[in-house]
């Protein structure tokens, strides 16, 4: 049996009545609509960050299957660190603000602000130094081999001497989610790729007194669309528009506020690895079927990793909204919060799969027309797309259990899928059946991963040992109660 939830906190009724109107709203407003209003332009955000990859990568396909390739090797890695910075640290950014503001902590939450900037420049010196001086053997290890492998060294060299733009823009979009601002990083993220879309080509194939920079150019255009953005919100935060008045004044560390980012972000981080590793070993594992086999795979699989920042349209808006109810003690909204975000989430993705996998080439013909890669993609996208859904639902879990400070199960989820992918998918080469084997591993590692979140958090994970929903009916009259 689950434990019962706790009842609000004494005291902290007249820090809600005092809270900024945003954060009442969070606390207050109707759910559904609420989550939907804030998700949009959330949603609007990650996909314009995430057409920022697929624009740079439609035009270096222009570059041959090799530069392609190339791309896909590094691509798993750059998307860890995208992930580990906005996502898993970024969701530990938005969860320790929220909480802070919902408890009426004011002062706390514009420390917290300092502190996020503080540890994205520090994770992003140990990216910039491993992918720097172990990416070669990284790619090497993952199937890269000649020119596609020299392709890959080109474009992660570049990436990662700028990883310190990336982790920067992520944070402080964090800061700002966390106070239930969605709109102002969509419309730095939008404007940025509107920027990207002329910048990409002309660096990549050259224009005017402008050289031709090749694969190089795509990484450059990226790195300049992120210093764009972070320009931008660090104008927001020092002005007088946001909620938020960080300060150097005065102005001291201090490992209370390291740790209320840390105890989430880093407790994220090993779900979000555990994602990206099962991605990088498939990369692998389809390596061992030839470069065209990797472009094809690699390219499908970037479906599957757009689903990320889609989900997490809705999911910044669920940190924030969890967040701040659990620091007014308002649990009950929380969960219902929690439900439907995920009922949205995996009728999304779902939608997607299944588009993905009756069309397949409709997709994977914007990067190439090579034979094998398409084939290869097609195989993928129709064996895996059906359970995108479930995908989508343990990731809004995931995204909720942030909010909530509570990260074990997903954390369970992640490394189950990724234990049962790579296993799967080990055994799929050595019993000789092929690609086909390799990709129903993959989709029942997703299936698993969504039914562990979602079940561990109905059975009570939040509030103490996981158990079955007491019944039916009680289940039921909580949904129709949202």
């Amino acid at each position: 049996m689950p434990a019962v939830p706790p009842p609000p906190v004494e005291g902290r009724e007249s820090s809600v009545l005092s809270a900024d109107r945003r954060t009442r709203l969070l606390l207050e407003a109707p759910i559904a609509s609420t989550l939907l209003r804030l998700a949009v332009p959330n949603i609007l955000v990650l996909a314009a960050q995430a057409s920022a990859g697929l624009i740079e990568t439609y035009f270096i396909g222009r570059l041959g299957t090799n530069a392609l390739a190339g791309v896909a090797l590094v691509f798993p890695v750059v998307m860890l660190m995208q992930m580990l910075s906005g996502g898993a640290m970024g969701g530990g950014i938005s969860s320790a603000i929220a909480r802070a503001l919902g408890a009426g902590r004011r002062g706390d939450a514009n420390s917290l602000v300092l502190h996020a900037v503080a540890i994205g420049v520090l994770f992003s010196l140990f990216f910039t130094v491993t992918g720097l001086i172990g990416g070669r053997y990284l790619y090497a290890a993952m199937g890269g081999v000649g020119a596609s492998l020299d392709a890959a060294m080109k474009y992660s060299n570049w990436v990662f001497a700028g990883a310190a733009l990336i982790w920067l823009f992520n944070s402080l979009a964090s800061v700002i989610r966390g106070t239930g601002n969605m709109a102002l990083p969509a419309t730095v993220t939008c404007v940025g790729t509107v920027m990207l879309v002329p910048m990409s080509p002309t660096l990549i194939f050259g224009l005017g007194p402008i050289p031709a920079l090749g694969i190089a150019g795509g990484a450059i255009a990226l790195l300049l669309y992120y210093l764009f953005g972070c320009i931008a919100l660090t104008a927001y935060l020092c002005s007088g528009k946001s909620l938020l008045r960080p300060s150097l004044k005065n102005m001291e560390f201090r490992g209370e506020f390291f740790r209320d980012i840390l105890r989430v972000g880093l407790v994220a981080a090993i779900s979000t690895i555990a994602i990206n590793l099962a991605i990088s070993i498939a990369t692998a594992l389809v390596g061992e079927f030839g470069p065209a086999a990797i472009a094809g795979y690699g390219t499908g699989a970037r479906l599957e990793y757009l689903l990320v920042p889609l989900v997490f349209g809705l999911g910044g808006p669920m940190v924030a909204m969890v967040g701040t109810c659990m620091g007014a003690g308002r649990t009950e909204r929380a969960l219902r919060i929690t439900w439907i975000g995920a009922a949205l989430a995996f009728a999304m993705t779902e939608t997607i799969g299944l588009c993905a996998a009756a069309f397949p080439n409709v997709w994977l013909s914007l990067y190439s027309h090579d034979p094998t890669m398409l084939a290869s993609g097609a195989h993928y996208l129709r064996t895996v797309g059906p359970v995108y859904g479930f995908f989508g639902l343990g990731l809004s879990v995931y995204f909720a259990s942030q909010g909530a400070g509570r990260l074990l199960w997903p954390v369970i989820g992640s490394t189950t899928r990724l234990a049962l992918a790579a296993l799967g998918g080990w055994l799929a080469i050595r019993w000789g059946t092929g690609l086909g084997g390799v990709f129903l591993a993959q989709a029942l590692a997703l299936v698993v991963y969504g039914l562990i979140n979602a079940t561990a958090i109905a059975g009570g994970a939040w509030f103490g040992p996981v158990g079955w929903p007491r019944s039916t009916s009680s289940l039921v009259r909580r949904l129709e109660g949202l």
